[in-house]
């Protein structure tokens, strides 16, 4: 299906764009049912819609004409939720309707009223901005709407829930009667259905499905982790998955803080996006990633919303999304446009539930699995420098005599040995996890041992280890979901000891006191201290006594309610068994 007949300067502009086929939405809104009348379409994030719509208001705006008349008053409003989402929105449009001679201009938070006072008052075909700022500027008179021709609503659910349900009516009550309405949503709850219905006349309805459009080129992934590992899985996964550009999600600005800070730590170049930022510091990250000098966002949910970055292929949700909407949106910002992306979700053992009825929810399948271990990271590392253009391009005269040069000096394997480490430099370390185990775990026992075969009984106090011990304690107790399941191996690969060399555990809501075997605790003690990991922190236990188990509650006396009557009983038992009641 071709957009629009050759010569047509939407054509051209697609074209030099490489759109040859449109997708599902775009066709919907081409068909000749819909031409000229109101829309209303539910499609999910990454399927076109910024396209779409503005093929759609293309015969609206041109007519039969291929060049538009000079610019003075908008013949088109769009209202976005959100900046990025509508500085996004101004640039597809702007190339779309270049050769048109099209004027976009955009009104939105944090930019300069004045300068956008000024574009106006210089003429515009296309307004595209946020709600509070359009409406501030038409009851200010700095943009007038009276040639309006069509108002297009874009995320019109994410309006909603963001609260700006009085300013699109007041902006909707102001334009023109007789303008085309195109409502576009990703779903389409009451509130959307009962605005349709009030502003918009016999609208031609459109529904791309989720399962064709929304999650066809998103592969999702789970991957179990630990508590205490969720920044080391998300910088395993950034190894791990090759990717130009990935997106980290957190629930809050104090977690996008700190992992990003972490990322930073680890060499990775990394940008973070959150309501706290100014739209000049927005700025600078988003365009950072667009030139190439920033790979990772780690950004929260608002900030993030609406903004495409390009060759985006990789999603990580760090924490995960309160419903199965915020899930889709998210992962959304992946696999647009026909490309690939995989989405994935770090689940805590205790989290393990919520992610299942998430997933099942949004409708999508997930593999799970474990985070990519070291060893995985370093064997994809040889494979891609097997690929790496150091080894593939084409080699230079200079190249070739410099090459001579060191081989007449050095050794093949000193050569190779330098060429591996500058490859590595650049290339963040890869970091220890370990896989929780599957299924949702119970409450968390009080005390953990290994079975054992029976064993002669100590000289000392009895704990779980034949002979001497000595005991440890470790900064993760029932507030971080400790459990033995993770907890030893992580003591193992720590203190480079094996299972067998540990004894009780004791889990305490703050800390966990362990004992090790006393002929490796000097060892043990050695490795851990080699260990460099702020948020784990093991340390002798001066005195065993303190490792006993917190002592329980004393049941109540059965001679002795638990609670005292606040009342007299209705009744009074009569001999001979029967109940008589006081009251008539």
């Amino acid at each position: 299906m071709e957009f629009f007949p050759a010569g047509h300067p939407l054509t051209r502009a697609l074209t030099e764009r490489d759109y040859t086929d449109p997708t599902a939405v775009q066709t919907a809104v081409l068909e000749p049912g819909a031409k000229g009348r109101d829309l209303l379409v539910s499609a999910q994030t990454g399927s076109g819609k910024t396209v779409a719509y503005g093929l759609a208001i293309a015969d609206t705006l041109l007519g039969d004409a291929f060049v538009l008349e000079p610019a003075a008053e908008p013949l088109a409003l769009i209202v976005a939720p959100t900046r990025e989402l509508a500085l996004q929105v101004h640039r597809e449009l702007s190339w779309l309707y270049q050769h048109a001679g099209g004027r976009v201009v955009s009104c939105v938070g944090g930019m300069d009223p004045r300068a956008e006072q000024r574009m106006l008052a210089q003429g515009a075909h296309i307004v595209v901005g946020t709600p509070g700022r359009l409406r501030d500027h038409l009851e200010r008179g700095g943009l007038r709407i009276t040639k309006l021709k069509a108002v297009v609503l874009d995320e019109a659910d994410e309006m909603l829930d963001l609260g700006f349900r009085e300013d699109l009516e007041f902006i909707l009550e102001a334009t023109p009667q007789e303008r085309r309405t195109l409502l576009f949503s990703a779903t389409l709850p009451k509130a959307i259905v009962t605005m349709a219905k009030r502003y918009q006349r016999d609208a031609w309805r459109i529904a791309v499905s989720a399962g064709q459009q929304g999650h066809a080129d998103i592969e999702y992934r789970a991957i179990r982790v630990a508590p205490n590992e969720v920044e080391h899985a998300v910088v395993n996964l950034l190894r791990f998955i090759e990717s130009p550009t990935a997106l980290v999600f957190c629930n809050t600005r104090e977690s996008v803080r700190h992992l990003q800070a972490i990322l930073l730590e680890r060499g990775f170049a990394a940008v973070a996006l959150s309501g706290e930022l100014g739209q000049s510091e927005r700025n600078q990250a988003l365009q950072a990633l667009r030139d190439g000098r920033a790979r990772v966002c780690v950004a929260t949910d608002v900030a993030a919303r609406g903004i495409d970055l390009p060759n985006l292929g990789l999603v990580i949700h760090a924490e995960l999304p309160q419903n199965a909407q915020t899930l889709q949106h998210r992962s959304g910002r992946t696999g647009r446009a026909g490309r690939k992306g995989i989405s994935v979700l770090l689940v805590l053992l205790s989290r393990r539930r919520k992610a299942e009825l998430l997933l099942q929810t949004a409708g999508v399948q997930a593999e799970w699995g474990s985070a990519p271990s070291p060893d995985d990271i370093r064997k994809l590392d040889m494979e891609r420098f097997l690929q790496s253009p150091l080894l593939t391009e084409d080699l230079t005269e200079d190249d070739l005599a410099m090459a001579k040069a060191l081989l007449a000096n050095r050794s093949p394997e000193d050569i190779a040995a330098a060429l591996v480490r500058l490859y590595r430099s650049h290339l963040p370390a890869a970091e220890e996890v370990f896989d929780p185990g599957v299924g949702t775990p119970s409450r968390e026992p009080r005390e953990y041992r290994e079975p054992r075969e029976p064993r002669e009984p100590r000289g000392d106090k009895g704990n779980g280890l034949p002979g001497q011990s000595v005991w440890f304690r470790l900064n993760i107790g029932r507030q971080k979901n400790a459990d033995p399941r993770w907890l030893i191996p992580m003591i193992c690969r720590h203190g480079k000891i094996t299972k067998p060399e540990i004894g009780a555990i004791r889990i305490f809501e703050r800390e966990t006191k362990f004992e090790i075997d006393a002929a490796v605790a000097e060892r043990f003690l050695a490795s851990i201290r080699q260990v460099d990991r702020a948020d784990v922190r093991i340390e002798p236990l001066e005195d065993s006594s303190h490792a006993e188990p917190e002592p329980r509650a004393a049941p109540r006396s059965p001679e002795r309610p638990a609670v005292k009557p606040l009342h007299k009983a209705p009744w009074t038992p009569k001999p001979g068994g029967k109940l008589k009641s006081k009251q008539k």
